[in-house]
C-alpha cells in the first residue's frame, strides 16, 4: 500500500513500479520513503520549518544558488595565488594549472588561516545547503535541476586540483608507463625525477595502486605536453562525472520513481562538490560503468551488464562488491547465467590487456590498505576500544566484518541495490584509509535503493566526513594536544607515508 505522504512522518514519497526481487519488470507498487534530512527518530514528526521548506518554492532554488555560490567563491581562492587550498602549489604553481580564472582572481587576499576557516565555514553551509535542497526537492524542475549539475560541473573545471595531488599522480604513473617504459607496478615516480610531471607528485615511492584498464587509458596522455595532458584528463573526469549523474537519473526513471531527488542526493552533495570533482579523482572512471551495470540490468540487458561491471572492477577492484547483488537482483537462473557469461566475457580480454602491458604484476593495494587517515572507522574504533588506533589486528578484523556482512546480505536477498549500498557503507567503514570521497560510492545505491535507514546512514557519514575532514577541525584539535594518529601504530603510519612520499 501507498503511505499517506501527510502523515506525521511527512518525509518525501516516491513510488517504484519495479518489485525488489526482480530488476527490469515493470510490474507491482513498492512505495519508497525518502528522507529530506537525517533524523534521530523515525517516528518524529517534523518541525514546521521543514514542512514549511517542503512546499516554499523559493527554499530549494535559493539552496542550489548558494551550493554554486560556495563552489565559485573556492574556485575563485583556488585559482588566485600559491595557497593551502591546492597541494603543492607552494612548490609550483604555473598558470596552466591555475586556470583561466587566475587573471580575473589574482588580487583576492591569500592569508593561510583564513583560508583554511573560510573553507571550512563554506563546506559546511553547503551541507546545510544541500539539506535544504533535499527537503524543497518536489518544488524543483528537472530542468532547473540540470542547469544545477551542468553550472556546477562548468566552474569546478576551472578550478586547480584540491585537497589532494592524485590527478598529477596519475599523470605521473602515466608518464613512468606509457613515455618512460617503466611498469608503474614495479617502478616508482622517483625514477623519472627529471620528468616535469615529478615536481607535482606526491607518492614518489609508492607502486602505483591504480586497476590496469585505468593506467592503461592514462598511457596516451604522456604523449602530449604536460599542460595538455593536465587539462585532457581534467576535462574527461567532469564529463564522465555528468555521464554518471546521468546514468543515475535513468535508472531511477527506469524504476518507476521520480528522479529529482536521486539526481541531487548526489549532484548537491558537498563532498561530492568539493572534494570528488575538483580533485578530478579516477572514481568517476569506476563509478560510470559500475552505475550503467545497473542501468543496463534494470533495462534487461544482462549480458552487457555483467560485460561493462569488468570494466569497474579493472578500474577499481572493490567494485566486483556489485556482482552478487546483480545476480540477486533477477529470479530467473537464465538471468543470472547471461550476467555471468557477460561478466566472463568482459573479463578475458582486460585480463588479456593487462598481461600484456603488465606481465603477472598486479597494483599495490597493500601499502594503502595499512596507512592511516585520522578519522577513518577503525582508527577511531581502535582509539574507543583501547588498543592504541588502527592496529594491524583490527584491521584484519575490520576485513572479516565486512566479508561476514556481504555473506549476510547476500542470503539475506531483499532489495538487490539496498544490499549492494549497505556492502558499500561496510567496504567504507572497513578502510583504513578513508577519504571523504569515498562516500559518493555509496550516494547512487543509497538513492536508488528502497532502505531509508541507508539513505540516512549515507546522509550521516557525509556529515561526520565534511566536519572531520575540513580544516577547522584540525585547527581545533591537534593545538588541544589531539591527535587521533598520535598513538604508536598512528605513528608508524606517518612513517611510513613520509617513506613513500619523500
Amino acid at each position: 500500500m501507498r503511505q499517506d505522504s501527510s502523515s506525521a512522518d511527512s518525509r518525501v514519497v516516491l513510488a517504484t513500479t519495479t518489485p525488489l526481487g526482480e530488476a527490469g519488470v515493470g510490474h507491482g507498487d513498492a512505495t519508497v520513503t525518502l528522507p529530506a534530512v537525517p533524523t534521530l527518530e523515525a517516528g518524529r514528526a517534523l518541525p514546521r520549518a521543514r514542512a514549511r521548506l517542503a512546499s516554499d518554492r523559493r527554499a530549494g532554488r535559493i539552496a542550489l544558488g548558494a551550493l554554486l555560490l560556495g563552489a565559485l567563491i573556492v574556485t575563485a581562492f583556488a585559482t588566485a595565488h600559491p595557497n593551502t587550498l591546492v597541494p603543492t602549489s607552494n612548490r609550483s604553481f604555473p598558470l596552466w594549472e591555475a586556470g583561466p580564472l587566475h587573471y580575473i582572481d589574482k588580487a583576492l587576499p591569500n592569508d593561510w588561516r583564513a583560508l583554511q576557516i573560510g573553507f571550512s565555514v563554506i563546506v559546511v553551509a553547503m551541507l546545510i545547503a544541500y539539506l535544504v535542497v533535499l527537503q524543497s526537492v518536489r518544488t524543483l524542475s528537472m530542468r532547473t535541476i540540470a542547469i544545477f549539475v551542468l553550472a556546477a560541473h562548468a566552474i569546478l573545471l576551472l578550478s586547480p586540483p584540491g585537497q589532494l595531488t592524485d590527478l598529477f599522480n596519475y599523470l605521473g604513473y602515466a608518464r613512468l608507463g606509457g613515455l618512460h617504459h617503466l611498469n608503474p607496478y614495479t617502478h616508482v615516480i622517483a625514477e623519472e625525477i627529471h620528468d616535469p610531471v615529478f615536481r607535482f607528485t606526491t607518492w614518489h615511492h609508492l607502486h602505483s595502486p591504480y586497476g590496469p584498464l585505468f593506467t592503461a587509458l592514462t598511457y596516451p596522455l604522456a604523449l602530449m605536453s604536460l599542460p595538455a595532458a593536465y587539462w585532457t584528463l581534467k576535462t574527461i573526469t567532469v564529463l564522465l562525472s555528468l555521464a554518471f549523474i546521468a546514468l543515475v537519473w535513468y535508472c531511477a526513471r527506469r524504476l518507476g520513481r521520480d528522479p529529482r531527488f536521486a539526481v541531487l542526493f548526489v549532484a548537491a552533495n558537498p563532498i561530492f562538490l568539493m572534494y570528488a570533482i575538483p580533485a578530478f579523482h579516477n572514481d568517476f572512471f569506476m563509478l560510470v560503468p559500475s552505475t550503467a551495470a545497473v542501468a543496463l540490468l534494470l533495462a534487461r540487458r544482462d549480458r552487457s551488464a555483467g560485460a561493462i561491471l569488468m570494466l569497474a572492477v579493472a578500474v577499481k577492484f572493490t567494485a566486483i562488491l556489485l556482482l552478487p547483488f546483480l545476480l540477486i537482483g533477477v529470479r530467473l537462473p537464465q538471468r543470472r547465467r547471461r550476467i555471468l557469461e557477460g561478466a566472463a566475457v568482459g573479463a578475458i580480454p582486460l585480463i588479456a590487456m593487462s598481461l600484456a602491458l603488465f606481465g603477472f604484476s598486479i597494483p599495490n593495494l597493500q601499502d594503502q590498505s595499512t596507512l592511516l587517515t585520522p578519522f577513518s572507522i577503525p582508527n577511531l574504533t581502535g582509539l574507543v576500544i583501547g588498543v592504541g588506533g588502527g592496529a594491524p589486528g583490527l584491521l584484519r578484523l575490520g576485513t572479516v566484518a565486512l566479508v561476514v556482512a556481504v555473506a549476510l546480505l547476500i542470503r539475506h536477498r531483499g532489495d538487490w541495490l539496498s544490499g549492494a549500498g549497505w556492502a558499500t557503507f561496510a567496504l567504507i567503514a572497513s578502510l583504513a584509509w578513508l577519504v571523504p570521497w569515498y562516500v559518493v560510492w555509496l550516494l547512487p545505491l543509497a538513492a536508488l535503493g528502497s532502505s531509508l535507514r541507508l539513505r540516512r546512514m549515507a546522509l550521516w557519514l557525509t556529515v561526520f566526513l565534511v566536519i572531520a575532514f575540513i580544516p577547522a577541525t584540525g585547527m581545533v584539535l591537534y593545538p588541544a594536544g589531539l591527535n587521533p594518529l598520535g598513538t604508536p601504530v598512528g605513528y608508524a603510519s606517518q612513517a611510513l607515508q613520509k617513506k613513500l612520499e619523500q
